[in-house]
Parts: structure tokens; C-alpha cells; sequence
């Protein structure tokens, strides 16, 4: 069984707790205490036969505040807390940074990564050329896995099942809670999972409440991204094709993250990359040149180099 160790925490962001049910289980009663009951219902809709199923177990977990160590050990059944993350060296088999401060990624990962093992870090690795370049070798090396759960999602499985049915699709058009750094990258995600090619360059118009990124492909696909505040919950996705289109409410949370969690594990057992380079560095690429594209409010060509 792969021992795995979870960092966490940043804010607004539940992965800690729920990466580690998913994998461990959880305790109801200690979920009702926190402010997580969103997580605790989205759990309590699944059988019982679908946690623990992984070949895997978080045995440690680490926060920069103990007292939510706790809380996060007593909802997912985790045995010992760590004051020190480095403590969990020698310890543990893999690494879940469950946290999506992308400026500390690195510093969290680094000294696991030197010792060999393999990480999962959180979305988005990083939104610095020169650090993910830094990650290269330790990611061709199997010991680096990172993306959004939504490149998985089974609301999306008819459309790389079956994406012939479409016909010639002339647009994907995509809404999501929050902001580009840190939530775009799901519906890029979700569409790099379909159409696993080079944006050649992106735009952005922000408008009083939210921000629309249009992404030309190098495949003639128009992606449209919407990012719409906090305010409004959305994790929509639409594909308009020749042949047939159709609206996706992505709401699965659970099989999102099951499945990427598997892919983790296994590429613990093999040491192959579950993603290629290329995957990676095209997302993260389109990502920061998002960011350039907000900025300028103007057209970006995408650099991927």
C-alpha cells in the first residue's frame, strides 16, 4: 500500500480534506464541526464501497496550524500530525500539496522532490516560466504530478468518448467561478483533456464583474473562458459542433478527483509520468500568457519555451 503525506492549507481551497477522504474515509460527526459541510454532502451521496479503494492510505498530514492538523486528521482518519513536513521523510511514499498558493509551491515541494519523492502538487504548479523549467527534470523523472481534477471528469467522458459525433466543433465555450489564476485553469484543463493541442495565442476582455479569455487553437478550435468572480457558481461546459451540441454542468467532484488521485498512486508505483512534459508545459503556458493577455487587454501569442 503507498503511505502518502498531505500539506495543506491555503484558503478557500478544501483539498485537504477532501483528497484525504477519498482515499482514507472520513468521520461524519468531525466533518459536521467544521465549515466543510459543502464537502461532508457531496461524500455522504457516495456508497460506502467507493472510499478506501484506492491501494493507497494518508498516513501523515501537516499544516501551518495545528489545531487544523487536527481537525483534517480527525475527519479523514489520518494517524499522525507532523509539526515539521520534512518529518514525514523516510516516512511516507508520495506527497499531496493540497494547497493552490502557487507562489509557495516550489518551497513546499523542493526538498521531497531532492529526496526522491513523488509529489502531486495542487493546482496551478506554477505562474513562472523560469520555476516550471525548474520542475522539468524532476517531472520527466516521474517524481512530479499536477492539474486540474476536471481533466478527468466523467461529465466530459461522451465528448472524448465519442468526440466523432461532434462532427467539426467550431466552438467551446466555458464559465467558472472565481479567477484566472486560479480556477481558469480547470476549464483548460477540461479542454486540454479533449483537444490536447497548442493555443496559438489568447485574449482577454474584462467587464465590470468578470473576465472572457477567447483561446485560438491550433486546430481552428475557438475556446472561450469565462471566469466570473466569486460570486456566481458555475463550472459550465459547452461544445458547439457540426454535427451535434450540447451543455455540460460539471458538478462530480468526487470521480474529478478519484480519478486523478488514482493516476497519482499509480505513477508512484511505476515512476512514469501520468502526464507527458508537453501536457504540462502547454497548460501552464496558456495560463500565463492569460495573465499577460488580462494585463495588456489585447491579443497574446502564446510562448511555450
Amino acid at each position: 500500500m503507498v503511505k502518502l503525506g498531505v500539506l495543506g492549507f491555503s484558503p478557500a481551497n478544501g483539498h485537504p480534506y477532501s483528497f484525504s477522504a477519498i482515499i482514507n474515509g472520513y468521520n461524519r460527526n468531525a466533518f459536521l464541526k467544521t465549515e466543510w459541510v459543502g464537502i461532508l454532502n457531496y461524500l455522504e451521496k457516495r456508497s460506502p464501497s467507493e472510499f478506501s479503494e484506492l491501494d493507497a492510505k494518508v498516513t501523515h498530514i501537516w499544516t501551518q496550524f495545528p489545531a487544523l492538523s487536527h481537525e483534517i486528521a480527525d475527519c479523514c482518519n489520518i494517524e499522525n500530525i507532523v509539526d515539521d513536513y520534512l518529518n514525514m521523510i523516510g516516512y511516507v511514499d508520495g506527497i499531496i500539496i493540497a494547497r493552490d498558493d502557487y507562489e509557495l509551491h516550489k518551497e513546499l515541494a523542493q526538498h521531497f522532490l531532492d529526496a526522491g519523492i513523488p509529489v502531486f502538487i495542487d493546482k496551478p504548479l506554477t505562474l513562472d516560466r523560469e520555476e516550471l523549467n525548474w520542475y522539468k527534470p524532476y517531472y520527466e523523472k516521474g517524481l512530479i504530478m499536477s492539474c486540474s481534477g476536471l481533466r478527468h471528469c466523467q461529465e466530459l467522458d461522451p465528448v472524448r468518448n465519442s468526440l466523432d459525433l461532434y462532427g467539426d466543433v467550431r466552438l467551446v465555450r466555458a464559465a467558472v467561478i472565481n479567477d484566472w489564476e486560479k480556477y481558469g485553469i480547470h476549464m483548460l484543463d477540461a479542454t486540454l483533456g479533449i483537444w490536447d493541442q497548442n493555443a496559438n495565442s489568447i485574449q482577454c476582455i474584462s467587464n465590470n464583474n468578470y473576465d472572457s479569455y477567447l483561446l485560438e487553437f491550433e486546430n481552428d478550435l475557438t475556446v472561450q473562458i469565462d471566469t466570473l468572480g466569486p460570486d456566481v457558481v458555475a463550472f459550465s461546459y459547452e461544445v458547439f459542433g457540426t454535427k451535434l451540441c450540447q451543455k455540460f454542468e460539471i458538478r462530480d467532484n468526487f470521480t474529478s478527483f478519484k480519478r486523478t488521485l488514482a493516476l497519482f498512486v499509480e505513477q508512484i508505483k511505476t515512476t512514469k509520468p501520468a502526464l507527458d512534459w508537453q501536457s504540462l508545459n502547454r497548460s501552464i503556458s496558456i495560463l500565463i500568457a492569460g495573465r499577460q493577455a488580462k494585463k495588456a487587454q489585447s491579443k497574446v501569442i502564446v510562448n511555450y519555451e
